[in-house]
């Protein structure tokens, strides 16, 4: 019987595997039908060292645009994985409209030659790619950029390369590859407010490749490479990790070595300060480099970088050549990293519903490029509004010229309490005036004893956490979150900005982080989270110094904006929380003063937020009333 079970289960493995081989095989004979297939192309650039690359080009003797892939994920078509199949999806789309559709791996990943880092450095390997790419016989000339995270990310400095073929772009969930732009020095997701942000640390556990690893020869060639790929794709099995736990390892630099990862860029990335040199020589953007592309900017409500991407477009909208800062659009979804095509009819994003967020996204990427690649006549410029975002609690598109939208006010709340705005049950407020007398709000921030990361706009932590909007009272129920709320509201108003807020605050540690997040309460009282921040307070200063604190001072502390699109119903609350954590989100500041990221062991601080007319903590919301 025993065996009997064991042949029966083999077989249906067997079956399984056999489907997942079919499905594959049938979208590539389905791409076949109408395209000309050329894979392992081995890309030469400037320096000898060659990229591995797939094309997939219309069948015609007459030249065509090209759209273009980078990325640091596997697209190798033999085996299964959701990278492999959007492949042939995407390349099937962009052949049937006429494109070739080239995807490249980025150097030293999988059959690439060379050693990787973070966005495929160095910069010219993108433009050695397009220079390759316009001389051959069936490129037109132009080629246009797209993807999302990692296939986007990169697109942006080398935009400011300004190749001469480089006629258009798409980028999607691009955060990763924004540095520095005006105040905002996240340098590409790693920091928020000067605080890691954890997410490149789940990620580049299943990611960066150890320099043991093997590789085939260098100079192999192309047929070699076609016939190997077929049964060896360079695909490391990464044993799963449980990230609720495995983040929870101090210190922080060692966090990789303790699940026995593979060593790679994360030992040194985790050591550099926001202001690193190191940052400005890599595949980042920053605000000093011209970009002149023309863009339509894909960004997300609930992904992890909402603030630096819209102000990445009003940044090139205010500071580039005329010509290109008329050709930017901006197109904001009610979703999660990378998830548009996902919304449908009733679109829950973590627990809320924000209703039928759907849209026409093909049409709109290739109507972009049928005007730009094509020279096609389409109206596009016209017809597409300057900012397309969805309002949430309305659950709409709506549009506007500029962001915040032309008719949006930005509307002072004061924080305010009786001394006791500790959690849910405190008397936190928020107020219309700065009170008189100062009744600050104190709590007890305890290292080992985090705040928990619920819900949020996340990224990439695995199972450590869920992105998304959830009811937040249970966590407000803690007394080291400060709670406050506006009276229920007499008529709805519309949050459609960025939300500035300003603490001031003191502490009886050396250094500490506050934090912020933004609350739709509903009339029952479940508590919607819509944005989050952090602030490190050392870096209150800026970020090429660090500045500690003394007991019994007051300090002022402008947090990293926040922004979202959020319609309040009538008897409705806005509500703030802060805190001084938010993990795993962010790391825990174990409020030494000390390095942070090779300590193991934190103290304990008290930590209070002034209100008064002499300290006017308070947030500052773009409303529009309707």
């Amino acid at each position: 019987m025993f065996q009997n079970n064991r042949y029966r289960l083999l077989l249906l493995l067997l079956c399984v595997a056999g489907f997942v081989g079919a499905q594959e095989s049938e979208a590539y004979q389905r791409l076949a039908e109408i395209a000309e297939i050329e894979q392992k192309v081995m890309m030469p650039m400037r320096d000898g060292v060659r990229l591995a690359t797939d094309i997939y080009r219309p069948k015609t003797d007459e030249p065509v645009p090209v759209i273009f892939s980078r990325t640091p994920y596997n697209f190798n078509p033999y085996g299964d994985g959701e990278e492999r199949t959007r492949t042939f999806q995407r390349a099937y789309e962009a052949v049937k409209r006429g494109y070739a559709y080239v995807v490249q791996n980025e150097r030293g990943r999988y059959f690439s030659e060379g050693d990787w880092d973070i966005l495929g450095v160095p910069l010219t390997d993108g433009y050695d790619a397009f220079s390759w790419m316009k001389d051959q016989s069936w490129c037109n000339g132009k080629i246009g950029t797209y993807g999302c995270s990692s296939t986007a990310e990169w697109q942006m400095a080398v935009a400011a390369l300004d190749h001469p073929s480089h006629a258009a772009m798409v980028p999607m969930g691009y955060g990763a590859g924004v540095g520095r732009v005006g105040d905002i020095y996240e340098q590409g997701n790693w920091y928020r407010g000067g605080a890691q942000q954890m997410l490149f640390t789940a990620w580049l556990y299943s990611v960066q490749h150890d320099p043991m690893r093997p590789r085939p020869p260098v100079g192999i060639s192309s047929e070699d490479l076609r016939r190997i790929h077929r049964f060896y794709d360079m695909q490391p099995e990464y044993p799963r990790v449980d990230w609720s736990e495995g983040l929870a390892h101090l210190p922080v630099s060692d966090i990789i070595k303790n699940q026995k990862g593979s060593v790679g860029v994360y030992e040194k990335m985790i050591q550099r300060k926001p202001n690193d040199p190191d940052w400005y020589k890599g595949g980042l953007y920053h605000d000093d480099m011209v970009l002149g592309v023309p863009s339509i900017w894909f960004c997300s409500w609930y992904d992890v970088s909402i603030t630096p991407n819209i102000a990445l477009f009003n940044h090139v909208r205010e500071n580039a050549a005329e010509d290109v800062r008329d050709h930017q659009y901006l197109f904001i979804a009610p979703t999660l990293h990378c998830r548009y095509t996902r919304a449908t009819e009733n679109t829950i994003v973590g627990e809320r519903s924000v209703g039928d967020a759907r849209y026409d996204y093909d049409g709109l990427i290739y109507g972009w490029f049928d005007y730009w690649l094509k020279g096609e006549e389409n109206n596009i410029l016209e017809e597409t509004p300057r900012v397309t975002y969805y309002t949430m609690g309305s659950n709409k598109w709506q549009t506007a010229e500029t962001w915040p939208p032309e008719d949006s006010e930005q509307v002072t709340f004061y924080l305010d309490s009786d001394g006791d705005a500790n959690s849910l049950f405190g008397s936190g407020r928020l107020v219309d005036s700065a009170p008189g007398e100062d009744q600050s709000d104190t709590f007890s921030y305890d290292p080992h004893n985090p705040i928990t990361s619920y819900g949020g706009n996340v990224c990439c932590t695995g199972n450590a956490v869920e992105g998304g909007s959830f009811d937040q009272q249970q966590m407000e129920t803690r007394s080291d979150i400060l709670v406050y709320s506006t009276p229920p509201l007499e008529e709805g108003v519309e949050l459609s900005g960025f939300v500035e807020c300003t603490l001031y605050v003191s502490s009886d540690a050396k250094d500490t982080d506050f934090t912020l997040k933004l609350i739709d309460v509903y009339p029952d009282g479940s508590a919607y989270n819509l944005d989050e921040t952090i602030q490190r307070v050392r870096y209150r200063e800026g970020y090429d110094k660090e500045v500690f604190m003394e007991e019994g001072e007051v300090y002022k502390i402008d947090l990293t904006p926040l922004a979202t699109s959020n319609y309040f119903e009538k008897g409705h609350q806005i509500r703030i929380e802060v805190s001084s954590s938010n993990f795993p989100r962010f790391t825990r500041n174990l409020n030494t003063g000390g390095d942070n990221f090779n300590e193991a062991e934190g103290v304990v601080a008290r930590n209070t937020v002034h209100h008064s007319e002499e300290y006017p903590s308070q947030v500052r919301l773009s409303l529009r009333k309707n």
